[in-house]
C-alpha cells in the first residue's frame, strides 16, 4: 500500500520532515506551502504553493486526492492554517499529526515585556523615542506605522512593500539561522533598545534573545496564539517515530 501524506509546511521542520519521509517506499509525500515567501528554499518533495480556501477546501482536497496523513509543521503563529487542518482532518476522517515546536522561556538576565498581539506590542514600546528591532516578519510590521516617533531597523526575508510609513526606518534581507556573536553586533552597531519578537521557539533565531540579554535590551515578547488540541511532538524525530507508528515500518527505497 502507498501512503498519501500531505504535510503543511513552511518552516525547517517540515522541509527536513519531507526529506526523511522521502525515503519510505511506501509513501507518497506533497509539501503545501502558503506561498507567503516570494523566494522559498528548495525542497526535497513534489510542492504546492497557495492556500486551499479554508477548511472547507482543505478538506475537499485532501478528499480529492486521498490523503491518508495530514501533518500540520506550519510556524507556531498559524493559528488559522492550523485550525483548519485539525477541521479538515475531522471532517473527512483523516488521520492527523502536529509538530508544536517548544516556545522559549525568559532566564535569568532577560528582560522580557509580554504582550498578547502586535498592536499590544506597539503600545508597550511607549511614547519616548527608542531604537527598536522588528523581527517579526513583514506581514505584521504595518501596525507599528501608529508609533511613527520610534526609529525602526526591520529584517525579512522578503522587502517590505511598501515600505513603512515612519519617518526613520532601515531594512536588512536575510534568512535565518542567525549567531547569537553576528545579532548581538547587529544590536550594538544599530543602537537597539528594544527587541519586538514572536515566541518562535528552536535554535534558528534565537539569537537576537540571547544577545539582547547579553546587551541589557528589552525584548517585548508576543504571546503565541492558542493552537488546536492533536497528537503531536516536540522534534522532527518524534514526530518520525509518531508516524512510523501509525504508518508502520518499512524497508527504505532502494534497499
Amino acid at each position: 500500500m502507498t501512503y498519501r501524506i500531505l504535510i503543511l509546511g513552511g518552516t525547517t521542520e517540515a522541509r527536513q520532515l519531507a526529506g526523511r519521509l522521502m525515503v519510505r517506499s511506501d509513501a507518497e509525500v506533497t509539501l503545501s506551502l502558503a506561498g507567503r515567501t516570494e523566494n522559498p528554499v528548495s525542497q526535497p518533495v513534489p510542492t504546492r504553493v497557495g492556500g486551499f480556501g479554508g477548511a472547507e477546501g482543505l478538506a475537499r482536497y485532501l478528499s480529492e486526492q486521498r490523503i491518508d496523513l495530514l501533518i500540520d509543521v506550519t510556524h507556531p503563529y498559524a493559528a488559522r492554517i492550523s485550525a483548519n487542518a485539525a477541521t479538515a482532518a475531522k471532517s473527512t476522517g483523516t488521520q492527523f499529526l502536529a509538530l508544536r515546536r517548544p516556545g522559549w522561556d525568559p532566564g535569568e538576565g532577560d528582560r522580557w515585556t509580554i504582550v498578547d498581539t502586535v498592536a499590544d506590542a506597539v503600545a508597550a514600546l511607549g511614547k519616548a523615542r527608542r531604537r527598536v528591532f522588528l523581527a517579526l516578519g513583514r506581514q505584521e510590521v504595518a501596525a507599528f506605522e501608529a508609533a511613527p516617533q520610534h526609529d525602526y531597523l526591520i529584517r525579512s526575508v522578503d522587502p517590505v512593500e511598501p515600505p513603512l510609513g515612519v519617518p526613520e526606518a532601515a531594512y536588512i534581507l536575510a534568512r535565518g539561522p542567525f549567531a547569537e556573536a553576528d545579532e548581538k553586533a547587529l544590536l550594538a552597531a544599530h543602537g537597539i533598545d528594544a527587541v519586538v519578537s514572536k515566541n518562535s521557539g528552536g535554535a534558528a533565531t534565537y539569537g537576537k534573545i540571547a544577545a539582547a540579554r547579553a546587551l541589557d535590551i528589552e525584548v517585548i515578547m508576543i504571546r503565541r496564539p492558542m493552537l488546536p488540541q492533536a497528537p503531536s511532538a516536540a522534534t522532527v524525530d518524534e514526530l518520525l517515530r509518531m508516524i512510523a507508528h501509525h504508518l508502520g515500518p518499512v524497508a527504505e527505497r532502494g534497499v
